[in-house]
């Protein structure tokens, strides 16, 4: 009797219907080895034929071989099951366990419901199941909970039997760079001296230069080459020198195995941020006191535990985040990164000003956050002068030690590179020698094989030849040694360390990381009615320093000897002194003008007379005006705002002008028009006021013209 005639639960719709067999193992190794599960749930196909299936009605899905039944992500194999359930093609499904379809009851119930609906039957190798029969839906709904069970159940197991072996301290997985596996298991020093040296070159130049990206630019410049030991493909094991990029780097610098401690559990699963498709996602990496296992000074190891902690606060405080200045940058500011406003607290971010150079410290971040008004700004240089003085001033009694620091930092880069060099050039030659050893032991008639090796040995000769011609040009621009001379000249220095900050070949950079080292934080607090600002230090030891400076500002009246100018111009111009000797006068007594000018001109002085009405018209400019008609000069004393800004408003379109026979502007405005600029002038830039200012800017064309 046919398994057709004892099972009352097909039907002959079920019959109509394909049959799908599903084959899955978990891992691509149970794939190799467990070939007899595999070929069991192949023969599946033969219990489908017997339940009444013609042969080409059955289909099997192998498409899940060698993945976890955890998720239906990964799973192709599964979803395609899913979708002809859905489209009413199936009428069995059979697999050798129900484990094999799913491990995770919301997939399994997923199917549970789908095969309900579509009238859909499930077979093992013991029974045929009817998802739409309450008894078989309670039974197989108990299988699901049990295939979940066990297998939370399995991999509790491994992570326990993990765990156990790495309380022990035994290394698992693959040894990182610099490191090998030896054959009791356990990781060991390279034993290549060239590639020893690389590693410690590392370190040491990343010491040197603070940044994942300058050592990066360092050793790409000087052809500096990492050695890596594949893992896969058919030179595992063998040693290859690539060319060094970021991700290679930044492992090594993070991996406290370099210090001789030896982690487990650093790499945790964030299920927030698993995306679908993508497997290694979602994965975070935890510090090395939040290990699951860290044991020091298990490992041999190339630095010290205390300058791994040393190396992981730099990156730490590399990255730009709200609480720390980040990394050194190339722009010509000092304090980027250090400055904070005195009036918020916020850090103050540095402007340039395009191919000028020039740059300036403004309180923004309200702005952008919340669109508040700008808190205060104030020019770099002043700033940074005051804090450079400061600075050079606390490191001159170091002066002595520093020079002569210079002097061991020169002859030990150059020792460094020179044996790197040796090493290549060594490990060039051994490449050739063997090579010439492999075609010198062949036998001269066996052609078949004498060609590859002789083509071996002059590639070998080419790359050898190669690298020295390298190594020449290395030497032409690498640093020699110092002669006496050069020693002296650079203990000479420490005497003019202001020559030193100054000097062109001192970077940006450079100069803040000395200021950081020194420097916690600097705030400043502007004082908008005047030139006034008050500057603290806070210095890395806890100290603090109150300075007071002046700014330059746009306007004179924002002097604070604006007053005692005035007078004195009021006194001279009765004396009736020309402009070029009251200018002479204002830079002996000591008067500075407003913006970035050093010294008074006549110019200057001829303009400042006619803004305080002690001179009738303008000096120099032509007469002849009509009514409701100004010059910039005459038309910004009546608004009262520079003559600067008129010209721009000129230049911008905002006022109504033209140029007459001398070609000097002439500008109409009437009271409507001085009513729209003295508006114009008073409404603060912000986006609330974004429509009135388009109005504001748009000038009345002058009646008759």
């Amino acid at each position: 009797m046919s398994d057709a005639t004892r099972s009352p639960k097909l039907r002959p719709w079920h019959l109509d219907r394909a049959a799908f067999v599903y084959v899955r193992q978990s891992t691509p190794q149970q794939v190799l080895d467990h070939r007899e599960s595999t070929d069991r749930q192949y023969a599946l196909a033969d219990r489908a034929v017997a339940l009444g299936w013609p042969r080409d009605r059955v289909t099997t899905i192998d498409d899940d071989l060698g993945k976890s039944g955890q998720s239906i992500e990964g799973r192709p194999g599964f979803q395609r099951l899913l979708a002809e359930v859905a489209l009413d093609n199936v009428g069995l499904i059979l697999g050798l366990e129900m484990s094999r379809l799913a491990r995770s009851n919301r997939d399994w119930h997923q199917l549970l419901e789908l095969c309900a609906r579509f009238r859909v039957l499930l077979a093992d190798a013991d029974a045929v199941y009817d998802p739409a029969d309450h008894n078989d839906r309670l039974l197989l709904g108990l299988h699901g909970m049990l295939n979940e069970a066990e297998l939370h159940v399995i991999k509790e197991r491994m992570c326990q039997g993990r765990l156990n072996k790495a309380r022990r301290g035994e290394p698992m997985g693959s040894p990182p760079l610099g490191y090998v596996r030896l054959a009791s298991g356990e990781w060991a020093i390279d034993p290549d001296e060239q590639v020893q040296a690389t590693v410690r070159l590392i370190f040491d130049r990343f010491d040197r230069e603070g940044t994942l990206h300058g050592l990066l630019r360092y050793l790409v410049h000087h052809g500096v080459r990492i050695p890596i030991r594949p893992r896969h493909g058919p030179n595992r094991g063998g040693l290859e020198w690539r060319r060094p990029n970021r991700p290679t780097l930044s492992n090594v610098l993070h991996h406290p195995a370099y210090a001789g401690a030896y982690r487990f559990g650093h790499r945790e699963v964030d299920p927030r941020r698993k995306r679908p498709g993508r497997p290694d996602t979602g994965k975070l990496v935890r510090r090395p006191e939040e290990c699951l296992v860290l044991i020091r000074d298990r490992l041999p190891a190339y630095i010290t535990w205390e300058r791994f902690c040393d190396n992981q606060e730099r990156l730490e405080a590399n990255r730009a985040r709200r609480d720390r200045p980040g990394a050194p940058r190339q722009g010509a500011s000092l304090l980027a990164g250090l400055l904070r406003c005195g009036r918020c607290g916020r850090r103050m971010l540095v402007r340039y000003s395009g191919a000028t150079g020039r740059y300036s410290y403004t309180c923004a971040r309200g702005a952008a956050d919340h669109a508040e008004p700008i808190c205060q700004s104030l020019s770099g240089p002043a700033l940074d002068g005051l804090v450079a003085g400061r600075v050079l001033a606390a490191v001159e009694p170091a002066a002595l030690e520093a020079s002569l620091a210079a002097v061991a930092e020169v002859e030990r880069e150059r020792s460094e590179l020179a044996r790197h060099w040796r090493l290549r050039l060594e490990r060039a030659g051994c490449e050739a020698d063997r090579a010439a050893r492999q075609y010198q032991a062949c036998e001269p008639e066996n052609r078949l094989v004498g060609r590859e090796l002789e083509r071996r040995w002059e590639e070998a000769l080419r790359a050898q030849r190669r690298l020295e011609d390298e190594h020449e040009r290395w030497r032409g621009s690498a640093p020699g040694r110092l002669s006496p001379d050069d020693e002296r000249t650079i203990r000479s220095l420490a005497g003019d360390l202001p020559a030193v900050w100054q000097a062109t070949t001192t970077t940006p950079a450079e100069r803040q990381r000395i200021a950081r080292l020194l420097i916690d934080h600097v705030s400043v607090t502007v004082d908008k009615a005047s030139e006034r600002v008050d500057v603290t230090l806070h210095w890395s030891g806890g100290m603090t320093e109150s300075h007071a400076m002046s700014r330059p500002v746009k306007r004179y009246d924002l002097l604070a000897d604006y007053p005692r100018l005035v007078e004195r111009l009021r006194g001279w111009r009765a004396e009736r002194l020309s402009p070029a000797a009251m200018a002479e006068r204002l830079n002996v007594e000591g008067f500075r003008p407003p913006k970035r000018a050093e010294r008074f001109t006549r110019g200057m002085v001829q303009r400042l007379l006619w803004h305080l009405g002690l001179a009738r018209t303008p000096f120099g400019s032509p007469a002849g005006l009509g009514r409701d008609e100004y010059r910039p000069s005459s038309l910004a004393r009546r608004l009262g705002v520079s003559r600067d800004t008129v010209r721009r408003w000129v230049r911008v379109g905002w006022l109504t002008a033209h140029r007459d026979a001398q070609g000097h502007h002439v500008i109409w405005a009437d009271g409507s028009e001085l009513r729209r600029l003295r508006e114009l002038r008073r409404l603060p830039r912000t986006w609330a006021n974004k429509g009135r200012l388009a109005e504001l800017t748009r000038p009345r064309p002058r009646p008759g013209r």
